[in-house]
């Protein structure tokens, strides 16, 4: 098993937090998409795919589960990913930051697109606000703090971690 950790750096103008949404009440967790790569033949796969961490499917000859379980369109070997745990608020403005971490088995990350809901809140004024990235950035106006706000220059990027503990 190989733990990869999933950072994040974005220009952050007037906010802080960024944060995936989740919703702790019905216990529904982020959905992240990811582009991975096999292990053994190193295909990639053509499109994103979704992985959530309350979603489990069961590992094949094994009493395992992952969140994610795939076979190789090319090799047809079954490989296996699973996200660690609730993701981590991202502060560091126009830095590399950990925002997950996650559990590979026979595959590799190599690409993220920060799809679906998101939230921040305002540097100054602590104003919450809740937007999508599916454009791969956000623009607004900060009404309390009478400035405006934006999240742009996303990347992505994945490097070996160590497993939390």
């Amino acid at each position: 098993m190989t733990v990869f950790d999933l950072q994040l750096k974005a220009d952050l103008e007037n906010v802080t937090d960024l944060l995936p949404v989740e919703d702790t009440e019905s216990d529904t967790a982020y959905t992240w998409f990811i582009k991975f790569q096999c292990g053994s033949c190193h295909e990639t796969t053509e499109n994103l795919v979704a992985i959530c961490r309350n979603e489990f499917s069961p590992i094949s000859g094994s009493r395992g589960e992952a969140n994610l379980v795939m076979s190789c369109k090319f090799c047809k070997r079954e490989s296996s990913a699973s996200i660690s745990g609730p993701p981590q608020s991202y502060t560091k403005n126009g830095e590399f930051a950990t925002v997950t971490q996650i559990e590979c088995r026979g595959i590799d990350p190599v690409a993220f697109e920060p799809r679906g809901e998101w939230k921040a809140k305002g540097a100054e004024s602590n104003s919450r606000f809740t937007f999508s990235l599916d454009e791969n950035e956000w623009y607004d106006y900060d009404d309390d703090a009478g400035e405006t706000v934006s999240v742009s220059n996303i990347e992505a990027q994945f490097v070996r971690g160590r497993q939390q503990k």
